[in-house]
């Protein structure tokens, strides 16, 4: 299935239907009074979230939705029917945006979640709504409220526990197929990853969700590269993993352009806990190892993991790192959840 996390939709809901101007005919009823019924109301346009849902691609060869017009009020006293709802189907973590792309509307986090984009118009009065002791033949009805018409932007910004950070070919993908049950593609060259890649990581028993990214160069921030188009996924990370090559000549310069982009970006993704991992030391000797670590760590002022993802030396120890970070994460908002309702006078 193809990856899409950004698609742009048009939605109309359904008008309401008109009321409707009519007498009650009966032989031997002289004055039958008004039987006029109410127009049905207009459908609405609906976004929920579903389970197996990680794309939105369906979205790329249909983006026009309508929901069903109210139907007319008739004689005998008969509404019109309602107008049938549309459903739009989307992932989890879809954000809905105005078509300015900035204004959200709603954000899509939980299975079953459900957002009216465009609500119907109510129906139109029958003339046997108008009936009173003054006027008991009303020749009037109201017409039913027009539809909603408008724009939207749906963004998808995936769920995950913990996001892969890092430049181009610093080993991401092949870090996420040696520790989750992801098989994402894995070449030796600059932006093998195309599109964000969701694995199951496991250590200690405990699983938790990683994300990895396209790979990040300098000025991504400004739209060079295609990295830059996924950092959204990984704004709702407890945690990010940040991957150096180790067989760079400069890891510190390295460590410092992500560190750059993330800044530039926003988002308070420059805020968020991160733990750093010395990538690709099978590729190097000892001598070359304690040099390249020792640097990276002098630069951070803290610890830096040794890793390989080739090798798997070093994976267990930064994957326990990682899912400290996110027990941590959900501690915090579990105790701030029980702060939220607990009653003060």
């Amino acid at each position: 299935m193809k990856f899409l996390d950004l698609a742009k939709v048009m939605v109309r809901s359904g008008a309401g239907g008109n009321g409707c101007v009519s007498f009650r005919r009966e032989a031997y009823v002289e004055y039958g009074g008004p039987d006029g019924g109410n127009g049905g109301r207009g459908g609405n346009v609906i976004v929920e979230a579903v389970e197996g849902l990680n794309t939105l691609i369906d979205f790329r060869y249909q983006q026009h939705f309508f929901a069903g017009n109210g139907r007319p009020g008739m004689g005998r006293q008969r509404s019109g029917k309602d107008g049938e709802d549309i459903i739009l189907r989307v992932p989890v973590g879809t954000e809905i945006l105005e078509e300015d792309q900035e204004t959200v509307i709603a954000d899509i986090t939980e299975v079953g979640q459900r957002v009216i984009l465009a609500e119907g118009g109510n129906g139109g009065f029958g003339n046997l709504h108008f009936k009173t002791s003054t006027n008991q033949a009303p020749r009037r009805a109201n017409a039913g409220q027009p539809e909603v018409e408008r724009t939207i932007w749906l963004r998808l910004k995936l769920i995950a526990d913990a996001g892969l950070l890092g430049l181009p070919n610093a080993g991401k993908s092949t870090f996420l197929a040696a520790t989750s049950n992801a098989r994402p593609k894995i070449a030796d060259y600059p932006f093998t990853t195309l599109h964000p890649n969701l694995g199951v990581v496991g250590v200690d028993n405990a699983e938790f969700v990683m994300a990895d990214i396209p790979g990040l160069i300098a000025g991504a921030h400004e739209g060079k590269g295609i990295g830059d188009r996924f950092l959204g996924h990984v704004e709702r990370c407890a945690v990010l993993l940040h991957l150096v090559d180790g067989t760079s000549e400069d890891v510190v310069g390295d460590y410092d352009i992500i560190i750059h982009e993330l800044e530039e970006y926003g988002g308070h993704l420059a805020d968020k806990p991160r733990v750093t991992a010395l990538n690709k030391i099978d590729a190097l000797d000892e001598i070359e190892r304690a040099e390249k670590h020792n640097a990276l760590q002098q630069h951070i002022g803290g610890p830096v993991f040794q890793i390989s993802g080739v090798s798997g030396e070093g994976l267990t120890p930064v994957l326990r790192a990682v899912r400290a970070q996110i027990i941590a994460r959900n501690k915090a908002e579990a105790a701030g959840d029980e702060e939220a309702e607990t009653w003060r006078p």
